[in-house]
């Protein structure tokens, strides 16, 4: 069957073997599964959340974090029973969650999987972690079977959606992806010690010399949604080798830009938020993808 499951609609015959946009067949494909300390302190908490990084990305941007997966060059190949088992695994571990991270082209197995896992006694709120390039005919399928939403909103100019993604249509379709998100999520719901079991969290990757663009999401963002969502603000940006084509991206974010998004933030009236300190546009907060608990 060609696939159809995202915006590229590239038609692979992936069941087949045929390799799709995202770069890869319907083989699943993981590169690490593992308790992870270094998402929201919401989602992470102290005991870290469940995250499987899946290999391939339906987005593949220049300025890629996790460019080594996302362009499906390692990984290891599962079963979906063999999936359903990490799932285990991870909530054996003490997750607080099962994070499932670029899961878009794997949307079908994933949600075997789930099943498989539930009947097996999973009992973990499900983070779906995307770039939101997402058709809302994909995320209509996971109705029920997703808790959390954790999608990023990386541009409003599809100038730099275009030139950044290849998908200048980005803008409006991570518009329509958010709102069917909020509509099957709702409120926010956390527990007694402060972690979510319900919501939608958008991030924010503030890229160098984006400050404009970076505002103007600020602003639709809460203006839309207000309390509805949290907006995790990040200054992470780490220019790595292959971002040097792309000499104004081989920079990272200074304190001076960062601190003038917050204090526009705020100005708004944003309330819901997360927000990075110094530090974090560093390699050794990109984790390392040698298959562990794969």
């Amino acid at each position: 069957m060609k696939c159809y499951l995202c915006p590229r609609n590239c038609g692979a015959d992936r069941d087949n073997g045929e390799i799709g946009f995202c770069g890869e067949t319907n083989a699943i494909v993981a590169a690490r599964a593992a308790l992870h300390l270094w998402e929201e302190p919401c989602i992470s908490g102290e005991a870290g959340s469940g995250a499987v990084f899946f290999s391939g990305c339906n987005l593949r941007c220049v300025f890629c974090q996790n460019v080594h997966i996302a362009r499906a060059k390692i990984g290891k190949k599962i079963p979906v029973e063999r999936l359903a088992a990490i799932f285990m695994e991870l909530e054996a571990k003490g997750a607080l969650n099962i994070n499932l991270v670029t899961p878009t082209h794997y949307v079908l197995q994933i949600i075997e999987a789930l099943e498989l896992a539930k009947d097996q006694g999973l009992d973990l709120p499900v983070i779906y972690n995307t770039a939101s390039y997402e058709k809302v005919e994909t995320l209509k399928l996971l109705e029920g079977k997703v808790n959390i939403f954790l999608p990023d909103f990386k541009y409003l100019d599809p100038d730099l959606s275009r030139k950044y993604s290849k998908a200048i249509d980005y803008p409006e379709t991570a518009k329509a992806a958010l709102k069917e998100m909020v509509r099957q999520i709702g409120k926010p719901v956390f527990d007694e010690d402060g972690i979510m079991k319900k919501g939608v969290i958008v991030r924010h990757l503030m890229l160098p010399g984006g400050l404009e663009d970076s505002k103007k999401i600020i602003k639709y963002l809460h203006e839309r949604y207000g309390n509805l969502i949290y907006i995790s603000i990040m200054n992470q940006f780490t220019p790595l080798p292959h971002v040097k084509k792309f000499p104004e991206l081989d920079r990272k974010i200074s304190s001076a830009e960062y601190d003038e998004l917050l204090d526009y933030a705020i100005a708004l009236g944003v309330e819901n938020a997360f927000i990075q300190e110094g530090g974090t546009a560093e390699e050794s907060f990109i984790p390392k993808f040698d298959n562990e608990g794969v």
